[in-house]
């Protein structure tokens, strides 16, 4: 029927309406075990082979929000941050007083403030909750030089948390997307991964086949595509754009296109090389062999990420 045939008489089938729009949950608590990328059992042997087994009564603080690693006041205890992997009972999370989660067996915790620091250093970071021994709690803990040694034994961790980190990042990234009137970050230095001792060692160990060149304005990587490299950059600058608009500058020491060589997801971005660049291409079998036999590029990749998603949630959370 055309629109000069219609009949005002006759019962008319009411327009679609639009589909309601899902209101936006709430933001949950970050911890590993949300994420469909995290496997207990990887967890569960990764902590028992390196770990430190621990019996913590109920009432008892693991953690505290805002806690510091390093020695604290002249006469204070020397506090090492440590991660932990439960076997039995319940933690409770706390922020503020506030109840925030709680930690089950099977689960980790602790681990961004573990994973932010660079082992052997003084460089701190703090504890972004208080977690509490709700009931008795076994577990397996380790500070962060432990477990950089157990990252030879078992790299698939390290993959297993990047791409736990991965997911959150993203998730962060779409609800600041959908604030209104939000601010757009702008542009910044993309952060060092890996210092020079690092790109030495990142150079000896690949072939020499892996060294690509690129001349300024030449496409490294493409937003939508399938991405089986990761890019360490030895030398220039990159700039990496989202959707059009420019996000990030990387420069030697940085990485670019770790999230898709990890999680096996699109790539996210695209980057362009800014000037003459030279940059190590790695390759998931590659980046394996590389954390078992220097377990420090693990730490420096997982530390980087951690690194990353604390930014982000400190833009989600201002």
């Amino acid at each position: 029927m055309s629109d000069d045939d219609f009949d005002f008489t006759q019962p008319q089938d009411k327009p679609k309406a639009a589909p309601p729009v899902a209101p936006v949950p709430p933001l949950a608590p970050f911890k590993p075990a949300n994420s469909k990328y995290y496997d207990a059992a990887v967890a569960d042997k990764f902590f028992r082979g390196s770990g430190k087994a621990e019996q913590f009564t109920a009432g008892t603080t693991l953690f505290i929000e805002g806690e510091k690693s390093g020695k604290q006041g002249l006469f204070g205890k020397r506090v090492i941050h440590r991660m932990y992997y439960l076997t039995d009972g319940e933690v409770a999370l706390t922020s503020n007083g506030k109840p925030l989660d709680a930690i089950m067996p099977g689960e980790v915790v602790g681990e961004m403030a573990v994973f932010s620091e660079i082992p052997g250093t003084t460089n701190a970071s703090s504890r972004s909750a208080t977690a509490t021994a709700k009931t008795n709690v076994s577990a397996f803990s380790l500070d962060g030089v432990e477990a950089q040694a157990g990252l030879s034994r078992m790299p698939d961790f390290a993959l297993m948390l990047m791409s736990v980190m991965f997911e959150r990042l993203r998730f962060v990234a779409a609800r600041l997307a959908m604030r209104k009137g939000a601010k757009t970050p702008g542009a910044t230095e993309a952060m060092v991964t890996f210092n020079n001792e690092m790109l030495k060692t990142l150079e000896s160990h690949l072939e020499r086949a892996m060294v690509l060149r690129f001349e300024p304005g030449s496409a490294i990587m493409r937003e939508g595509d399938a991405g089986t490299t990761m890019y360490v950059i030895l030398s220039g600058q990159v700039a990496v754009s989202i959707q059009g608009s420019f996000v990030e500058m990387a420069g030697k020491g940085a990485t670019i296109g770790e999230m898709a060589l990890v999680d096996q997801s699109a790539r996210a971005a695209t980057a362009t090389a800014k000037t003459e660049c030279k940059l190590l291409a790695v390759n998931r079998n590659g980046l394996i062999a590389l954390v078992k036999s220097e377990p420090a590029i693990g730490m420096a990749l997982v530390r980087s990420v951690a690194e990353r998603l604390r930014k982000m949630n400190a833009l989600l959370n201002s």
